[in-house]
């Protein structure tokens, strides 16, 4: 006979803003976006990680009879092959495309990003001080810059929405994560006409996240934590601070790399980044950074690399020290929560409380709230409560009942002594779901959520503990869970074994047989240590179940300690899109 130790042990948005009819280069609207996945280059707007691809100072490769285009056609090369792999959804480039801002120059610089208007790719440029006259601003008139790179060259761009009238500022919008995202594109001198529009832009999109890209703002300070500049403290007070949209910005110009965290106005924080490599070998070797968001981890994971190199055979002494930058403003991660970050200008919609009629599929035995003990399927399958329990509003965003109760340590629930549930044995399968949170410090393991009250001896049950009660999914050691149940064809327990929960978040938790094979998971995702053995049915005594507490041998020996939401029993298994998070 096992001991009860070795048990527990081992077991859209709309269109251009402002038309660009007001350009020196005739009208140009935006387009209608296309079908980017039939263009060839195919991001996924809906998957959960995706990547902006940036691209810092270029100027060195394109300066009059000096340079060298192969980099920067590598690393466009490398974005466009890639884009599925990486989900690249948006490529920026921040200005001093080239040293001079000759005419030759921007056209040479022009022919490399034809690679992405080919194949329809969405990106953006803007002028750096030494793509123009460094002494104007964006009301200076067409220029080679203009001509090569102005609004015009993105009638056929999947994520262009309009420029301003002067055509140096431009906004795109792309679609990531299920949702849209805006990047501004601003001049590297804007007039104070610039501002009004760039202001109308977000006026325009109030609840899209924007990522501002310039060419100057910050610098690295003395301490190599970045600094706003002159012109960077203009673009703080006069446009950034006041929008909260603006949730990351990045710039070239200067060097080395440094990054920052600003509080805007409304008290959140805002990631200022400077990116630029011109002064490293080769003109900084086409080098590029990718910001990797990925939404369920919240957080942007930042790396940069020369994609010409990677592609070389063989590599001298200096390009071996290039290929890839990991110092500590190259390669990093930004922790965002998104959903907070955002929620002052859009907000994750609330899922509204759902009758219980909508939830009551077929099987359902047994389905309760926290707000009453009586069982909402119509069983019969009351409640009685034992001890004292507090009601709660907290609750799984996904949960039917916006409610939960607190189980300290006495209280608990129970079925009644003639409850219809104390009787059935579930040979056909059975699906047991509750929502369970754990409290900060949790630490009270083997507590119970769902337990049958007699032990595996009162249904004759002779393996391992018969002591043990006939079912149990309880939270073990480290906020794990256990599923144990003496099935209706063996003498002893199956069990099921789960990860450890994070502590002060809400948690599905479900329990599925289908009548041979039993499986655990949690939020939708199936857990892997589940047994093959078959497992069929539920041995029974003809006893309570008790909510939110464990028994040994009869005997109420420990609550739970945390908060249980809705808790619904189906005698059968159901499928994950089934389960009362289904959307």
């Amino acid at each position: 006979m096992t001991s009860r130790r070795t048990f527990l042990l081992g077991s859209a948005a709309a269109g251009a803003l402002v038309p660009v009819a007001a350009t020196a280069l005739g009208p140009v609207a935006a387009s209608a976006e296309p079908d980017v996945r039939a263009a060839g280059h195919r991001p996924d707007p809906n998957r959960d990680r995706f990547t902006i691809a940036v691209i810092p100072d270029t100027q060195y490769l394109f300066d009059q009879d000096r340079g060298d285009a192969a980099p920067l056609d590598a690393a466009l090369r490398h974005l466009v092959d890639n884009a599925a792999r990486d989900n690249i959804v948006f490529i920026a480039h921040l200005g001093d495309l080239t040293e001079n801002g000759q005419r030759a120059e921007i056209q040479d610089v022009g022919r490399s990003f034809r690679a992405l208007d080919r194949r329809r790719v969405g990106y953006s440029v803007l002028a750096g001080n030494h793509d123009l006259d460094s002494r104007t601003d964006d009301q200076r008139g067409r220029t080679p810059y203009l001509e090569e790179f102005g609004p015009h060259r993105f009638r056929d761009s999947p994520t262009f929405r309009g420029a301003s009238p002067d055509g140096y500022n431009s906004y795109h919008v792309f679609r990531a994560a299920g949702r849209e995202w805006l990047v501004l594109a601003l001049d590297w001198r804007m007039s104070a006409k610039g501002f009004a529009w760039t202001r109308e832009v977000l006026a325009k999109h109030p609840k899209l996240p924007v990522v501002l890209t310039t060419h100057e703002l910050v610098h690295a300070g003395d301490g190599g934590q970045a600094e706003l500049s002159g012109y960077g403290r203009r673009l703080w007070d006069e446009l950034i601070k006041d929008h909260d949209q603006i949730f990351l910005t990045v710039n070239g110009h200067f060097w080395p790399p440094a990054r920052t965290v600003l509080t805007n106005a409304a008290g959140n924080d805002v990631h200022v980044h400077i990116t630029n490599y011109q002064d490293r070998y080769y003109g900084g070797s086409g080098m590029i950074r990718l910001y990797e968001f990925d939404l369920a981890r919240k957080v942007v994971d930042v790396r940069t690399f020369s994609p010409w190199l990677l592609a070389k055979r063989s590599l001298n002494a200096l390009e071996r020290r290039e290929v890839e930058l990991t110092g500590a403003e190259d390669r990093f991660s930004v922790p965002i929560d998104f959903d907070r970050r955002f929620a002052g200008f859009a907000p994750v919609p609330v899922r509204p409380e759902r009758p219980a009629r909508q939830v009551l599929v077929p099987g359902t035995v047994a389905y309760w709230r926290s707000d009453s003990l009586q069982d909402l399927s119509g069983n019969g399958n009351h409640l009685r409560q034992v001890g004292a329990l507090e009601a709660t509003a907290d609750h799984h965003p996904d949960s039917p009942g916006h409610g939960s109760r607190f189980f300290g340590k006495q209280g608990y629930l129970t079925t009644a002594d003639n409850a219809p549930l104390n009787r059935m044995t579930f040979e056909r399968g059975y699906t047991f779901e509750a929502f369970v949170k754990l409290p900060k410090g949790f630490n009270h393991p083997w507590s119970g959520l769902l337990t049958k009250l007699a032990p595996g001896s009162a249904a004759g049950k002779t393996g391992d503990d018969p002591k043990e009660p006939l079912c149990t999914l309880n939270v073990a050691g480290g906020g794990g869970l256990q599923w144990a149940v003496f099935p209706k064809n063996r003498p002893g327990m199956s069990t099921n074994w789960g990860h450890e929960m994070d502590e002060e978040v809400w948690w599905h938790v479900a329990v599925v047989n289908d009548g041979r094979r039993t499986k655990l998971y949690v939020e939708g995702s199936e857990l892997l240590r589940n047994p093959s053995t078959p497992a069929t049915g539920i041995a029974t005594a003809n006893d309570p179940w008790l909510i939110g507490a464990y028994a040994y041998d009869r005997v109420v020996e420990k609550s739970f300690h945390g908060w249980l939401g809705d808790v619904r029993i189906v005698d059968r298994a159901l499928p994950v899109d089934r389960f009362l998070t289904a959307r």
